[in-house]
């Protein structure tokens, strides 16, 4: 029998600024293979109901498994093995959740896996509907929140990338905030584990693969004018950077939606 299932939960509205969504998942009767975790502007919570999530950082290495993993910023596709069931799952975290849920800037998670100590709440998880599973999450990351904001600037300079879909010029955004373009690249970096130039990148590499997900995918031309690239070769790439492969091709290739990402940290177990 073969299991295609995705659910969407919308977080409690204290939550949002935090968290802005969930995902629940759940496929079986796939063929085996190798789901490529690609990079957006959410950092990434993956909390599996059954196996461990099995993420490599490089195509042919032997993955590690996680039964709940936190990730966050990256510039390149992390590799998802799967035996083609996959059941649990996934969170998008905005920056502003690191600090909030797990009391560290988004940038100790940047390009990096984390293991989650979750086994109370995983076994709660594993045994109820998808609406008691987001009601449980809410309880849960309600206890853990302790509000922290970063600078007003680089709170600003976040979400005005975000707001300009990825079109906005470095020096403008400096500009806006006060800072000189020197001091907001280094504050930026520490805070959230990229640069500002390279923060507009994954956006506008996200817009492009939600595009190309698309049922009714417009050409890709059309795509990279829409995304604010120069033209498709320089979709194409970005596409070669941040996925290893060309769009169509990903389209084509992806049976599974849930991407977490990257690569492993030498860090503490974090606990919820």
């Amino acid at each position: 029998m073969t299991i295609a299932e995705h659910v969407d939960g919308v977080p409690a509205p204290h939550l949002r600024p935090y968290v802005h969504q969930y995902l629940g998942y759940h496929y079986r009767g796939f063929a085996p293979g190798v789901h490529l975790g690609l990079p957006s502007p959410d950092l990434t919570v993956v909390i599996s109901f059954e196996e461990p999530t099995l993420v490599s950082l490089t195509p042919g290495h032997a993955p590690s498994g996680y039964a709940a993993l936190a990730s966050g910023l990256t510039m390149a596709p992390a590799f998802i093995h799967h035996d083609g069931t996959q059941f649990g799952v996934q969170l998008a975290l905005t920056p502003a959740g690191a600090r909030a849920l797990f009391g560290m800037p988004a940038a100790a998670l940047a390009a990096a896996v984390a293991p989650l100590s979750l086994e109370p709440l995983t076994d709660r998880l594993r045994t109820v509907s998808w609406p008691q599973r987001f009601a449980l999450l809410d309880a849960a990351l309600t206890r853990r929140l302790d509000p922290v904001e970063p600078a007003p600037e680089l709170s600003y300079a976040w979400r005005r990338i975000l707001r300009s879909g990825g079109a906005l010029r470095v020096g403008d955004l400096a500009a806006e905030t006060g800072w000189s373009r020197r001091h907001l690249c280094a504050r930026f970096a520490a805070e959230y584990g990229v640069g500002p130039k390279d923060a507009l990148r994954i956006v506008r590499f996200g817009r492009s693969t939600r595009l190309v997900r698309d049922a009714h995918r417009p050409a890709l031309a059309e795509i990279a004018t829409a995304c604010g690239y120069y033209d498709q070769a320089h979709l194409a790439r970005e596409w070669r950077e941040f996925a290893g492969v060309a769009p169509s091709h990903w389209a084509q290739a992806e049976e599974l939606p849930i991407h977490p990402s990257q690569e492993h940290v030498e860090a503490a177990t974090l606990v919820v």
